[in-house]
């Protein structure tokens, strides 16, 4: 009787490229989540740093503007102006406040790195299966 002997070369070799896949696929998606980060960090503060000028130069514009509708109107009904001017500015801050809500609500941070990971899940889950 022949002895048979079983060898587990070929399965070996499989599990060791088959982690070592999965390690490089984890390192690239570790490297794209560290550059999705800091792109964000980056828009983040370009946005802020934009929407501080905005801030500052709208505030100084609507000073003056009011300033000169005020100086104009005086005459003719100076609490009416400040009132009218006051309901216009407030409207104003309730629509930006109600805009920014719906952006924070919307936000998607690291979309691209979550639907990457998404698609590896996918694709080991077929090859597994």
């Amino acid at each position: 009787m022949p002895l048979s002997t079983v060898s587990f070369q070929p399965l070996i070799a499989s599990s060791k490229h088959l982690a070592q896949r999965l390690l490089t696929i984890g390192e690239n998606r570790l490297e794209l989540l560290a550059v999705e980060m800091q792109e964000e960090r980056e828009r983040l503060r370009h946005a802020i740093l934009l929407a501080f000028g905005v801030a500052v130069f709208a505030l100084l514009a609507s000073l003056t503007f009011t300033a000169a509708i005020v100086v104009g109107l005086w005459h003719w009904a100076p609490l009416a102006v400040l009132l009218i001017l006051a309901t216009l500015y407030t409207l104003a801050g309730v629509y930006l406040c109600r805009r920014l809500t719906k952006l924070m609500d919307d936000w998607q941070t690291l979309a691209a790195s979550l639907d990457q990971l998404r698609k590896d899940r996918a694709c080991l889950e077929k090859c597994l299966a």
